[in-house]
C-alpha cells in the first residue's frame, strides 16, 4: 500500500511533516518520503488532507470489569477494587464467561474507534481469565498484550513472615505464562519478598501496580518499614503502574531498574486518591506512558486521559507542559517500556497508525498539531485507524 500526500508525526520526536509518501509492505512502514513511484499492483491511496499519527498504546487496563460501569461510585478504593473482597473482584466471580466476554469485546471496539491500537490488559480470573480474553479476541483485530495473574494473595502475617510461593501451585504458574504475555501482580501489599522474588524468575514481561494510593504507602512502611515501591521492585519489573505516592528516592530508583512508569492519572482521580506528579517523575529521569485503567471507573480513552493530564498538570505546577510530551506517552513511550516496535511513524516499525481529518470543525486551522492532538482531537475527528497494515475502522 502506498500512502500519498499525507501530514505525518515521524518519529520518536513526533515531528510533524506536512506532505509526504508512506509506502506499507505486510504490517510495517517500509520506506517514507516525498513522491515515491507506485510499483506494480500497488494500492496507491491520496491522503490530502489528512494526519497520521501512531496508534495509541493504552498501556494499562483491566477490561474484565467492563460488566460493573459505575456501580461502586461512593464506596473507597479497596471497596471498589481490592483483589480480594472489593466489589470488582465479586462480580467477576458471579458473571458468566458469556456475559463477560460480550462486555470486554464491546471494549475492545470502543478502543479501536478512539484510535488504541495496542492495550496491556491486567488479566484476572488465572489461566481461564486469560484464556476467555484470547477467545475474544479471535474476533477483534486489536494488538493486546496479556498479563495474567494468580488468585493467591498472602495476608499481613504471612508478609511479615516472608513466606514463599507454595510448590503445589507452580505448575499452575507456569501453565499460566505459557498462556499469557507476562505476568501484572496486583501490588507488594498482597506478596511476601519472596513471593515477588519468585514472580521475578519469569522472563516475560514483569509489571505491578505501586503506591497507588497513600494508604498502601503507609501499609507497606508499618508491615515491612520499606516503602511500597522498594518492595514492588524485588519483582524487578521491566515497568511500575500509577506510583501518584512515590517519593522523590522511589521515582530515581524506579528510572534507574525499571523502563518505566505507566500513569492513570483519571483513574487516580476518580478514586478520589489525587494525581501522579509527573514534573517530578520527568525530572527523576523516568519514561511515562499512559493508561485508562479500570473500565469499570474509566472509559478507555486516550484523547480524554492526554487532555486530562496535560491540563491538570499545568494547573498544579503552574508552568507550562509540552503537548508533545504528552502524547509521547500516549504512543512513542509505551513501544518503549513495552520494547515492541510500536508507537512511531519510521520505517521498520508496525504500521498501527490513526488517520485524523486536519479539517474536521474542531482542529481546523491546527495551528499546533500536538496541541490540536491532545486537547481538541477526539473519536470523531478519526477518518480511518490502521492496525499491523490493515484498515479495521473507518476508511480512506
Amino acid at each position: 500500500m502506498l500512502i500519498k500526500n499525507i501530514s505525518i508525526l515521524f518519529g520518536d520526536n513526533l515531528d510533524y511533516v506536512s506532505n509526504t509518501d508512506v509506502r506499507i509492505i505486510k504490517n510495517k512502514i517500509k520506506k517514507i518520503n516525498q513522491k515515491i513511484k507506485p510499483i506494480s499492483n500497488e494500492d496507491s491511496i491520496d491522503c490530502q488532507g489528512l494526519l497520521m499519527i501512531p496508534g495509541f498504546i493504552n498501556a494499562h487496563t483491566h477490561i474484565g470489569d467492563s460488566i460493573g460501569k459505575d456501580i461502586s461510585l461512593n464506596l473507597t478504593v479497596d471497596e471498589k477494587i481490592h483483589p480480594v473482597f472489593g466489589a470488582k473482584s465479586k462480580i467477576l466471580k458471579r458473571t458468566s464467561d458469556e456475559n463477560l466476554g460480550n462486555f470486554m469485546k464491546n471494549t475492545c471496539y470502543s478502543m479501536i474507534r478512539k484510535g488504541i491500537t495496542t492495550f496491556v490488559d491486567f488479566r484476572e480470573g488465572e489461566l481461564d481469565g486469560v484464556i476467555l480474553l484470547q477467545k475474544i479476541l479471535n474476533d477483534v483485530p486489536i494488538r493486546s498484550i496479556i498479563l495474567g495473574r494468580m488468585e493467591f494473595y498472602q495476608n499481613n502475617r504471612e508478609i511479615k513472615k516472608n513466606l514463599s510461593f507454595p510448590t503445589t501451585k507452580t505448575a499452575e504458574f507456569i501453565k499460566l505464562l505459557k498462556k499469557c504475555d507476562g505476568i501484572g501482580v496486583s501490588g507488594a501489599n498482597e506478596n511476601s519478598t519472596s513471593i515477588l522474588n519468585f514472580y521475578s524468575k519469569s522472563t516475560k514481561l514483569r509489571a505491578i501496580h505501586s503506591a497507588e494510593t497513600k494508604e498502601s504507602s503507609n501499609k507497606s512502611k508499618k508491615l515491612t518499614g520499606k516503602s511500597e515501591t522498594t518492595r514492588a521492585l524485588s519483582l524487578k519489573p521491566h515497568f511500575l503502574v500509577h506510583m501518584t505516592y512515590a517519593s522523590k528516592t522511589d521515582l530515581k530508583l524506579a528510572s534507574k531498574k525499571t523502563r518505566g512508569i505507566v500513569i492513570c492519572p483519571r483513574a487516580n482521580s476518580a478514586l478520589a486518591e489525587g494525581i501522579p506528579d509527573v514534573d517530578l517523575m520527568q525530572k527523576s529521569g523516568c519514561i511515562l506512558a499512559l493508561g485508562t485503567d479500570n473500565v469499570m471507573i474509566n472509559s478507555p480513552d486516550m484523547f480524554r486521559e492526554m487532555d486530562f493530564v496535560w491540563k491538570v498538570t499545568m494547573g498544579m505546577h503552574k508552568k507550562r507542559i509540552d503537548a508533545r510530551e504528552i502524547l509521547k506517552m500516549a504512543t512513542v513511550n509505551g513501544g518503549k517500556i513495552l520494547n515492541k516496535p510500536i508507537g512511531e511513524i519510521k520505517s521498520g516499525k508496525i504500521a498501527d497508525c490513526i488517520f485524523l481529518d486536519k479539517h474536521a470543525l474542531d482542529l481546523e486551522p491546527m495551528h499546533n498539531p500536538h496541541a490540536s492532538i491532545v486537547h481538541r482531537a477526539s473519536e470523531s475527528t478519526i477518518k480511518a485507524v490502521m492496525i499491523g497494515g490493515k484498515l479495521v475502522h473507518g476508511n480512506l
